[in-house]
């Protein structure tokens, strides 16, 4: 019972929520980038090198014929998918692009909020400060009159 209680508390803390949703929009919004790259940016990049779908791009390693889709030629034996790998990579950096820009956009939406807080911050330092200064006074009085 201890444990189902403890696991309740991990689960409800904000920072397990969040987490899950952006998991969870994570991973539609790598569907969307698979599709940029795949259905509009690799098709141009494949017709420049022949025509054919760039990701089906391979070495065959097995002596297999070169025309094979890269299917047929997986099991006909290993081969080196490099425009697969190409085609993974691009999604990659897009990926890491747009997630950049998307964290740089929230720190500059942020930043107002964290010099306000950091103002509050200072000013409470030196009322701590000023306080401390006077307890040491009052303390440095009553020495003095003993």
């Amino acid at each position: 019972m201890a444990m189902l209680e403890e696991f309740k508390k991990f689960a409800m803390k904000g920072n397990v929520v969040d987490l899950a949703v952006g998991v969870i929009i994570g991973g539609a919004f790598g569907r969307i980038v698979d599709s940029l790259v795949q259905d509009v940016i690799m098709p141009p990049i494949g017709k420049l090198f022949g025509g054919l779908d760039f990701a089906s791009y391979y070495i065959p390693l097995n002596g297999q014929a070169y025309g094979l889709p890269l299917a047929e030629a997986k099991k006909a034996g290993a081969v080196l998918a490099y425009g697969n790998f190409f085609t993974i990579l691009l999604n990659f950096l897009i990926l890491a692009f747009v997630i950049f820009q998307m964290v740089r956009l929230m720190n500059r939406m942020r930043a107002p909020f964290t010099k306000a807080e950091e103002e509050q911050q200072a000013a409470a330092a030196v009322v701590a400060s000023e306080e401390v200064i006077l307890l040491r006074e009052i303390r440095d009085a009553l020495t003095l009159k003993r």
